[in-house]
């Protein structure tokens, strides 16, 4: 089995070292499913640590002594963002800076990292327990200092990290609030995720939910209920609170329960249209790299069994019927609302999915990163 996730990694991999050799504009950001030419964000968007974590992940398992240059080159690209007002610097300067100090105790990674980490912490609210969106919050429909959305648990590692490496409690006290308050905000009963909240940020009273990229405010979105996985699971394995690990597990739970047969995920589960609808690689992949997360952090040895098994049958699905031979993760779903990118190669599917071919080959512990 083992040579199966080899070879796509070797595909992926190939994809990773073609793209870092080519002449780019910017950060990778999506690309055309048909000639596979990308689209790139100058200043890395919300996507541009993917691109990054993608060659700190090479560089930490090849002897391929350029995976590491480029990965320095582009993680410095990342600093004119530090400053930048939007709660998204947690996937820019986690992948794309943290991962070189995790994977390889790399100065250049660490120094970049903690610079957007000490500078995101200053938007906290602790009123309401949350770092909000921002005003400059790549594509949310709303902005500023009352909005909240499960795409950002994530940045609670980024603090936690921080945290560790500086000794500073108060950055992982607010990364700990910032992930617990998302429970609240966006993860329903039933385990499914509302993507976005607005708050009242005098109080932190909850004023309204909805889901600004799914079909309807209240539906679930693909990709919501995959980065509530990935957030919630993160946010404990750096923390270690009960609550975080049964919102994860919730979370994924819901997912199993209503993935397709063929473990692709739609682009948003309430889509009247299913199964004439879109897929989201994407979201399968962050999933996929989820489930993995939780196999290695649940106490529950039969629930660890079922999210590695459920993981290893999502790898398989990608691979099997989403991966070019020249490694490019097909029929993602960027934005169906705005019919941005709807049938594309996303940078952080391909991150989401090199990451869990890393797991299942052996080269990578599951709660390293």
């Amino acid at each position: 089995m083992s040579s199966r996730w080899e070879a796509a990694l070797e595909r992926l991999r190939g994809r990773v070292e073609r793209t870092a050799t080519a002449p780019l504009s910017g950060f990778p950001h999506f690309a055309d499913p048909e000639e596979g030419s990308w689209t790139c964000s100058p200043a890395g968007d919300w996507t541009g640590g993917f691109w990054n974590g993608m060659l700190w992940l090479s560089a930490a398992t090849t002897a391929h002594a350029p995976f590491r240059s480029w990965a320095q080159e582009w993680t410095r690209k990342l600093l004119p963002r530090v400053h930048s007002d939007t709660v998204f610097r947690g996937f820019l300067f986690y992948y794309g800076a943290a991962l070189g100090d995790l994977l390889l105790g790399d100065p250049v990674g660490r120094e970049v990292g903690l610079a957007g980490a000490q500078a995101l912490a200053e938007s906290f609210n602790p009123v309401a327990g949350v770092l909000p969106l921002g005003n400059e919050a790549e594509e949310a429909s709303d902005v500023g200092r009352s909005e909240a959305n499960v795409d950002t648990v994530q940045s609670s590692a980024l603090l936690s990290w921080a945290a560790r490496l500086l000794g500073d409690e108060r950055l992982a006290q607010i990364a700990r609030q910032h992930a617990l308050r998302h429970i609240e905000f966006c993860l329903r009963p039933d385990g499914s995720v509302c993507q976005s909240a607005s708050f009242d940020p005098a109080t932190g009273a909850l004023r309204r939910w909805y889901t600004h990229k799914g079909i309807r405010d209240d539906s679930t979105w693909g990709r919501a209920q995959a980065w509530g996985m990935v957030g919630w699971a993160l946010a404990y394995q750096w923390e270690r609170e009960a609550r975080l690990l049964a919102a994860a597990e919730a979370a994924a739970d819901w997912w199993i329960a209503h993935r397709p047969d063929d473990y692709v995920a739609f682009w948003d589960f309430d889509d009247p249209a299913i199964p004439h609808t879109n897929r989201d690689t994407s979201a399968t992949a962050i999933a996929a790299a989820s489930l993995l997360k939780l196999a290695g952090l649940t106490a529950d040895r039969d629930r660890a069994a079922r999210y590695r098994a459920e993981a290893e049958a999502t790898v398989a699905a990608l691979i099997e019927g989403y991966l070019t031979p020249d490694g490019r993760l097909l029929a993602g779903c960027y934005n169906k609302r705005i019919g941005l990118a709807t049938n594309h190669e996303l940078i952080w599917g391909s991150y989401y999915l090199y990451e869990a071919l890393h797991v299942l080959a052996g080269a990578l512990e599951p709660n390293r990163i």
